[in-house]
């Protein structure tokens, strides 16, 4: 498949997770990637990866929270290949835990990567998505459908960003510029051992079962395929397609099920 042939893809928290793996897989599908995300490391052997498949690479170290790194991303990679035509907001995590037990820096650090961070990378492709008429592609969740007690701030964020998301495919059309909302359910990923202050724990092990975790790869060919056909939103997993199709249709079905069961969000991965 060429889908993309010829096409510059740029993707931020591309080195690990969805990003990482959507940038293969847009690099299988005749895209030039520029890989943005804060571990340079990481991304210097997915480019390796990219090129191998006869793709360009372009490593972009930068942190979305930082204001004029994500417009430095941008500008070089106009520079250096040429255009944008597909902008993927996938940088984030999440911060979990009872409201009590927070505090407002804890949501303030989470919206500043996960809403602004979003909003910065969006206000910065936009000149060259419009020129292009391109592809803007925006990571929500499920979470951003369906709040779970213990996940205010992320559920908080991906409301937010799924907010943003519906305005600018309004915003937007006229231009010829697509948004694309992406909801994951639970996908092959870091973000559940990352704890609420943004830092990986490698040593914590993956709270989900993994009968229910879906491969990056798979959600990846998902979300390029709906990138291609410019789909409004794209619901990764059957379990997520499930949650979201009852919160819309039978929304009291779902506050039952949550109370009746004690179902909670997942707990901060912290080293034991």
């Amino acid at each position: 498949m060429s889908r993309f042939a010829g096409r510059v893809a740029l993707i931020t928290g591309a080195s690990s997770g969805i990003g990482a793996a959507l940038a293969r897989e847009l690099a299988r599908q005749g895209a030039d990637v520029v890989l943005v995300a804060r571990r340079a490391d990481r991304l210097a052997a997915l480019a390796r990866e990219i090129e191998g498949l006869g793709r360009r690479a372009l490593v972009l170290a930068a942190d979305v929270t930082v204001d004029g790194e994500v417009e430095r991303a941008v500008t070089a990679a106009q520079t250096t290949l040429g255009r944008l035509d597909v902008v993927v907001a996938n940088a984030g995590f999440g911060v979990v835990g009872p409201v009590e037990s927070l505090t407002l820096p804890d949501y303030r650090r989470q919206f500043e990567t996960n809403v602004f961070g979003v909003l910065r990378t969006v206000q910065a492709a936009l000149t060259p998505l419009k020129a292009s008429r391109g592809r803007l592609v925006i990571l929500g969740s499920v979470a951003g459908h369906i709040a779970s007690p213990g996940s205010s701030p992320y559920s908080m964020s991906k409301f937010a960003v799924r907010g943003l998301a519906e305005a600018l495919g309004h915003e937007l059309a006229a231009a010829g510029v697509s948004v694309t909302l992406v909801s994951p359910g639970f996908v092959e990923s870091e973000i559940r051992r990352v704890d609420n202050s943004g830092v990986f724990q490698p040593e914590v092990r993956e709270p989900v079962p993994a009968w229910l975790v879906v491969p990056a790869a798979r959600a990846a060919r998902s979300i390029a395929r709906a990138i291609a056909r410019r789909r409004r939103e794209v619901v990764i997993t059957g379990h997520g397609k499930l949650a979201v199709f009852a919160q819309r249709h039978a929304p009291w079905l779902v506050t039952a099920v949550i109370r009746a069961t004690g179902l909670r969000s997942r707990a901060e991965p912290v080293r034991r």
